[in-house]
């Protein structure tokens, strides 16, 4: 049987920053190494193979967060992203 935790009920184990000069961070659910600290989102986007033409995403506290294009992000490992083609809906 799983404990909660394991089961991703209940309480999570505190994240820690990564160290080292390189973290994981993972879009898409796959895992991407990159430098740590200030990334553009067009870095990103880079580093994991995701045409620059697609939002990125970031996953903050189990809510999605949109990035610009022209944003930035600080890394310190573990993050999520998920990135899809652009939304162009006609308003």
């Amino acid at each position: 049987m799983q404990d909660a935790a394991a089961a991703g009920h209940g309480p999570q184990p505190v994240q820690h920053p990564q160290t080292g000069e390189f973290v994981t961070i993972f879009v898409n659910n796959a895992p991407v190494t990159i430098h740590r600290g200030h990334q553009t989102v067009a870095q990103i986007k880079t580093a994991a193979g995701v045409p620059l033409a697609y939002d990125l995403e970031q996953v903050v506290n189990g809510k999605l967060v949109p990035l610009a294009d022209d944003g930035a992000v600080t890394l310190k490992g573990d993050e999520k992203f998920i990135s899809h083609p652009k939304d162009n809906a006609a308003s």
